[in-house]
């Protein structure tokens, strides 16, 4: 009897729990679980499986790669624990103050600049919440503009190296997460400078929406301004090349630049006097918090890929993708729309490593460049987070903007940023040289 189903059923079973809110890791372990029982009454399962797990998750402990994770989430939390953004934002502003739509602009490349320090999108889109939303509100910002422009530079971590996402989709995709990083260097800037376009000829078109800073807040000395750039924007700039220039240039892996990274960020905060224990006390909490929950998420949904390989849903998969109307085109569309769907309601560390094993196979099988193909899913993760009703991104915002904010005013204000972030997937993926461009260079 053909049980080619039961890998099937055991897929729409993982997503009916994680559609009723249970925890993503127990979810795909506990499913896993019932399923190999299931898989050995009827004899499509051996007892192998529960020998086979315990050096599956060896491997995972191994994996000098994912130790990038922990690093950067480091990283991050201490530029937004230390006040290091809020500074950055502040300076950027008064930078930008005599322009219509100064701050916007100001926020869309400190959330770029977040991005290539950190890579965590929570963190962003929180930070950039709290420090520069009351303040666009305070000089007469539009509020869909202001909420869209926080929420669309906060995503900018999904595609900007070094972005967590990325290093993920390397290991799981089995491809080099150097050459990932500098595929997606180019449509990451080409992400933050359309964002930069659409609000320079919003605040053209409608002057109102997005007025210049008042002459008393913008106008500083300008040894003033010379100090703060001096003091506040230097330093990440250059922490940022360290970390990104010593992984394009071959110096470091990423996970040594993340370390390194790590580092810097201490010593930039303390040289800011922010270097408390209590800091790193936070700082270390929020690091373990959210590495733990990739750990186990990843342990869960190693129990499920190999119990769906024992139960041949994988092949059923392989089959149904590798064979469907239009070839390369057909599959892109249906792997597009998969994982943008998706992402509406489940993470992209939920993602990657549920969709991605199934999908992965199939695109190598068909010849398509891994390294372009994991910078579109990326691209296309970012537009995921911030789309209505379910869009991560939209929520981080929600949890911290002050009353006077609806939620409608935060999706109206984030539909043109997405239609933007699906622009630039379009022409990602039929103009493949703006990926493979600077890694052909190190080649």
């Amino acid at each position: 009897m053909n049980y080619d189903w039961l890998g099937i059923a055991m897929f729409a079973g993982a997503l009916c729990l994680l559609s009723f809110g249970y925890p993503v890791a127990f979810s795909l372990g506990g499913v896993s679980l019932i399923f190999a029982l299931i898989g050995t009454a009827i004899g499509e399962f051996s007892f192998s499986f529960f020998n086979a797990m315990p050096s599956r998750i060896f491997g995972i402990m191994a994996n000098y790669t994912l130790l990038a994770i922990p690093y950067f989430i480091f990283l991050g939390s201490m530029l937004e624990k230390t006040g290091i953004a809020e500074k950055l934002l502040e300076t950027m502003g008064i930078l930008f103050g005599r322009m219509r739509g100064g701050l916007a602009l100001a926020v869309v490349i400190v959330g770029a600049l977040l991005a290539a320090s950190t890579g965590v999108v929570a963190a962003t889109v929180v930070a950039m919440g709290l420090i520069s939303l009351p303040i666009m509100l305070r000089y007469g910002y539009n509020k869909e503009l202001a909420t869209g422009v926080i929420v669309a530079s906060g995503t900018l971590g999904q595609i900007i190296p070094p972005s967590v996402v990325l290093v993920v989709l390397g290991d799981q995709l089995g491809i080099s997460v150097g050459d990932l990083f500098l595929g997606s260097l180019i449509p990451g800037l080409l992400m933050a400078g359309i964002f930069c376009l659409h609000v320079i000829i919003v605040a053209f078109l409608k002057p109102e929406v997005a007025p210049a800073l008042p002459p008393e807040v913008r106008n500083i000395s300008p040894k003033q301004l010379i100090t703060r750039v001096i003091k506040v924007m230097l330093p990440t700039l250059g922490l940022i090349l360290l970390v990104l220039g010593s992984i394009f240039f071959g110096i470091a892996t990423p996970t040594e630049a993340g370390a390194v990274g790590s580092f810097g960020a201490m010593i930039l905060a303390a040289f800011n006097r922010k270097l408390t224990w209590n800091a790193l006390k936070e700082v270390c909490d929020a690091t373990m918090r959210i590495t733990t929950m990739v750990i186990f998420i990843l342990l869960g949904s190693t129990a499920f890929s190999l119990v769906f390989r024992g139960l041949h849903g994988d092949r059923f998969m392989f089959d149904l993708l590798a064979n469907l109307p239009g070839g390369k085109i057909g599959f892109l569309l249906v792997n597009m729309a998969t994982i943008f769907f998706l992402g509406f309601f489940i993470d992209f560390f939920e993602i990657a490593f549920i969709v991605i094993p199934i999908f992965a196979p199939v695109a190598e099988a068909l010849g398509l460049d891994l390294v372009w193909y994991g910078v579109i899913i990326g691209a296309n993760l970012q537009t995921s987070f911030l789309t209505p009703p379910f869009g991560f991104a939209l929520f981080y915002l929600r949890g911290v903007a002050p009353p006077e904010i609806k939620t409608e005013d935060i999706y109206r204000g984030a539909i043109p940023f997405i239609l933007l972030q699906l622009l630039v997937l379009a022409l990602i993926i039929v103009f493949p040289q703006l990926v493979s461009f600077i890694p052909s260079l190190s080649n």
